[in-house]
């Protein structure tokens, strides 16, 4: 395989952008200013300090409590990527399975998932993960929990109609024809041929579990109030954000440009893992 396949613009703004998000996860004690969680009151408010009125301490200033906004950004991106890894990670699985059974066997088993799907995605995703989430509790494995629930819908239905045209292949009738059990024939015939859509759909799904997990905290479903996260660095500031707009505008940029990477290196990783789009690009 060659490297030059992965070398496009998008994999590379994409993976630089997620790889400097998980190295800032890693080495956020080494990288925060400050403790995310330390309350100075008498810097309530403090502008990013390039501005008129901000204190080099806090490079990006502070929130309405004093606390050191670059501090809470570097540390809510460990949330957002244990949410984004953990939960898409589970409902890839889930959906994926589901996708294989039900394209591969079809008749039964086809209509059982396929209805599922259909009732499961009736319901507007965040509506859904809100009502599960009530139910469940607050708490991050709660919200992992509500995401994988919610979310192997998309794994199911889109990776379900590529495993129907992939078992109508003749390689397919071959290797059954050849002796192989069903579950041999999914797993190294069927299972490749789908996976650099699984893959698209991975990447895409953690940027989704990045937003959903920011709205659950906003709303106080997620970390518990005192724990840095971005979504609830953006409620806390929404009293204050005519007098201090950059307690909004830091974490929803962390929000974006984390969704950003994520959905570039899925739309640049598909046409490389996959030969038929390479072909069809070329043509």
């Amino acid at each position: 395989m060659s490297a030059a396949r992965f070398l496009t613009p998008r994999i590379v703004v994409g993976g630089a952008l997620i790889a400097a998000l998980v190295l800032v996860a890693i080495f956020a004690p080494l990288i925060a200013p400050n403790d995310p969680e330390a309350q100075e009151l008498l810097y309530v408010l403090l502008p990013p300090a390039w501005a008129p009125g901000g204190d080099a301490a806090f490079p990006l200033g502070t929130d309405s409590l004093g606390r050191c906004i670059a501090s809470r950004l570097v540390f809510g991106t460990r949330v957002a990527l244990t949410v984004a890894l953990t939960a898409a990670t589970g409902a890839m699985v889930l959906g994926t399975l589901l996708a294989l059974l039900a394209g591969y066997f079809g008749g039964r088993i086809d209509w059982l998932v396929s209805r599922a799907v259909d009732t499961w995605m009736s319901f507007p995703p965040v509506i859904l993960a809100l009502i599960l989430l009530v139910g469940l509790g607050a708490g991050v494995d709660k919200v992992i929990l509500a995401i994988i629930i919610v979310d192997w819908t998309r794994f199911a239905r889109v990776i379900r109609s590529e495993v129907l045209v992939v078992r109508r292949r003749d390689y397919i009738a071959a290797a059954r024809l050849a002796g192989f059990s069903h579950l041999a024939v999914l797993a190294r015939e069927v299972l490749p041929a789908v996976a650099p859509l699984v893959i698209t759909l991975l990447s895409l799904e953690m940027g989704i579990a990045v937003i959903v997990e920011a709205t659950m905290s906003f709303v106080g479903l997620s970390v518990e109030s005192d724990v840095a996260a971005w979504g609830v660095m953006i409620a806390d500031a929404r009293r204050s954000m005519y007098q201090a707009p950059w307690g909004v505008v830091l974490p929803t940029a962390a929000i974006f440009l984390t969704v950003l990477g994520f959905n570039l290196l899925g739309d640049g990783l598909r046409p490389a893992l996959d030969p038929s789009l390479r072909t069809r690009g070329a043509r």
